[in-house]
């Protein structure tokens, strides 16, 4: 058991239950998954920097990511169907935990200028998103090796119904919110 997951079995489903009444213990959201994904505009023109992406990835998640490939031609864009465009992961359990520690307590305090996350970037379902500009911030890349940097976007899907609930388990988790 990580150590995230000992903190929310031990402490955050109590101090939730007691904040908002929960009847039922099994009533306490909890974080369900965690997705990233990284586009690559790019991929279009030149496919190494997919593969690039794809390593990046990994290293990121500590698992295999998938390409992404694109739904639609887009002429514009010189894009057509089924071309690869970014990369994609989905953590679940241990592995969820695992990155949600490593991205609370080493990487957002590594972003340059930072004053925390925004507390309003949830969807209205109790799920929250957010990018990163740069992928470096993560102790797993290697600043020498990278060809580009590149931006990423994280999804924390929990099993709240309000963005209050999910917002105040987030915090209990650590997350570093701005004072509004």
């Amino acid at each position: 058991m990580t150590r995230l997951q000992s903190i929310y079995e031990s402490k955050i489903k109590q101090l939730m239950q007691e904040k908002f009444s929960y009847a039922n213990p099994m009533e306490v959201p909890r974080i369900e998954k965690i997705t990233l994904n990284m586009g690559v505009g790019e991929g279009s023109r030149d496919s190494k920097k997919v593969t690039a992406a794809l390593s990046d990835l990994a290293a990121i998640a500590g698992q295999k990511p998938v390409e992404t490939l694109a739904k639609n031609s887009i002429a514009g864009f010189k894009i057509r169907d089924g071309m690869k465009i970014g990369a994609k992961v989905t953590l679940r359990k241990a592995q969820m935990y695992e990155f949600l520690d490593r991205l609370i307590t080493i990487a957002l305090p590594r972003v340059r200028d930072f004053r925390g996350v925004s507390p309003k970037s949830f969807d209205g379902r109790g799920n929250y998103s957010m990018g990163l500009k740069e992928q470096i911030v993560f102790v797993e890349i290697d600043y020498d090796k990278i060809d580009e940097i590149r931006g990423m976007d994280i999804n924390i899907v929990t099993t709240a119904k309000t963005d209050d609930e999910a917002r105040e388990l987030l915090r209990f988790f650590g997350m570093p919110f701005v004072k509004s």
